[in-house]
């Protein structure tokens, strides 16, 4: 008999013909438990989780989705679904004693490039697009670490280099294929269960399982103008390079989108001269998108702004500059991750940001900052269920570290740093950025703002046992 833990406080038995039953009619691989891939398979990229699902169901096609969805209801087991597995709260193997659904082996990208759009099933990465499509000189927004999946990304907003000029992820969405509940597979698109379709521009994994994502594209690289350069942010040269940042973004043209982050040089030789270890610095982050020697000329004041520590600012292949953050955020470190939309960058916000970043405790930390503007500001709020377009800036402190013992000062320090930057903001924060997977309900609230309830009420429509719940999850209204 094979022990299912279904809820926290109530458990069942699978006899091990009904689980061989399910094996038989997937496509796909199922792992149980004990096998010797189960290890290697439940490990996600962040460190801090450690779950152990009963089951993971390795799907091969869109049936071995729906043959799951049914297996997991008709037996009332708990429900995680995996894109990528790179999502910071662990939600790809959320379902400890439960189900497993891991998408990560439907990964094909197919591109019209004379219509602009590209199909990308639901385990498909960054990268894995990103391939596809420069192949014929497009690209859609996506975000900045070429490891992370799409759809959890698309489903939470997708903040990225293109953005200014090309809109969020979600806003480049024009259709999906979605496993319901009851296991059917649905169409959403501007014709067929629009509602559907807003919900999945920004409203989180809470409807279904997508199994394919549809993406329009637009005329990007191969090579782009890419600014990336730490600067020395001693002394007052942090306060001093907010407030460069918070200016230069809000007169930027929309072919620029930026990041700003502050932190400590790591000491790996690898990536940095060992002279700058240990240093702090501020890292001007931005793309160009367009012509790459106009680009440079007019981001050339990022460059110019102080006294580098190290420079990989160029012209480069677009894929290349989508890597860049790759390195930065490695399989295994520890990540906790908050955010928050501020409705302002003044100096009395700078100095409360300076405060905190200067006791980050580890030297792998960094706090970020996203300005929001261009096409993310004049996108429709109509169209999506996306909430943020009233920022200025997203803040997202990021504690990374090494070791477990070190728990406990990382996340109380992004913690507080979090609440003493609160009435900056109306309290809205970024999906894709959540903190941990029970900080439920309450941030589910303000991420959405005045579309929470209708979610809810798209929850109620396709998902009303919320049997989809191991998400950042929007509760039915029942």
């Amino acid at each position: 008999m094979l022990k299912i833990q279904t809820t926290p406080i109530l458990e069942s038995y699978l006899n091990e013909q009904t689980v061989q039953n399910f094996a038989d009619q997937l496509q796909g691989e199922l792992i149980r438990a004990g096998d010797a891939n189960y290890d290697e398979t439940r490990a996600v990229w962040n460190g801090m989780i450690d779950r152990y699902p009963a089951l993971i169901a390795r799907c091969a096609s869109v049936e071995d989705a729906v043959t799951a969805v049914n297996f997991a209801r008709e037996n009332n087991l708990r429900v995680a679904v995996r894109g990528g597995g790179h999502n910071v709260a662990g939600l790809a193997v959320a379902a400890d004693g439960g189900l497993v659904i891991d998408l990560s082996q439907l990964n094909n990208v197919v591109v019209d490039a004379d219509a602009r759009t590209a199909r990308a099933q639901g385990g498909a990465t960054i990268g894995d697009l990103d391939a596809a499509t420069q192949a014929y000189g497009l690209a859609t927004p996506m975000g900045v670490v070429s490891a992370t999946g799409i759809a959890g990304l698309t489903l939470g907003g997708g903040f990225g280099w293109l953005r200014n000029k090309y809109g969020l992820s979600c806003d480049n969405l024009i259709g999906a294929q979605v496993v319901t509940a009851d296991g059917r597979i649905v169409t959403a698109n501007e014709y067929e269960n629009s509602d559907l379709l807003w919900g999945l521009r920004g409203g989180g994994g809470n409807f279904g399982i997508v199994t394919e994502f549809e993406y329009q594209l637009h005329p990007v690289g191969p090579e782009v103008a890419f600014t990336f350069i730490l600067h020395d942010a001693s002394g007052d040269n942090l306060k001093r390079a907010i407030q460069f940042y918070r200016d230069y973004s809000s007169q930027a043209p929309d072919e620029i989108s930026t990041i700003m982050a502050s932190g400590i040089v790591p000491p790996e030789p690898e990536l940095f001269p060992e002279p700058i270890h240990n240093k702090p610095f501020v890292l001007f982050g931005a793309m160009f998108a367009g012509d790459a020697a106009a680009g440079q000329r007019i981001m050339k004041p990022l460059v110019d702004f102080g006294e580098p520590l190290v420079d990989f600012s160029g012209i480069m292949p677009y894929i290349e500059a989508q890597k860049a953050f790759d390195a930065d955020y490695p399989d295994g470190l520890r990540y906790y991750w908050k955010s928050l939309n501020l409705s302002r960058l003044d100096d009395e916000v700078i100095d409360r940001f300076v405060k905190h970043a200067r006791r980050q405790p580890s030297v792998f930390s960094t706090v970020d900052l996203w300005h929001v503007g261009g096409a993310v500001k004049r996108g429709r709020d109509s169209e999506s269920a996306f909430h943020g377009r009233q920022a200025a800036f997203l803040l997202s402190p990021e504690a990374n570290w090494e070791h477990p013992e070190d728990d406990e000062a990382n996340l109380t320090w992004l913690r507080e740093f979090i609440a003493d930057m609160e009435e900056f903001s109306d309290g809205s924060r970024y999906l894709n950025f959540p903190g941990f997977l029970e900080e439920g309900d309450e941030m589910m609230r303000a991420a959405f703002g005045d579309k929470y309830h209708r979610l809810q009420a798209l929850k109620d429509q396709y998902d009303p046992t919320n049997f989809f719940s191991l998400n950042q999850n929007i509760k039915p209204s029942h």
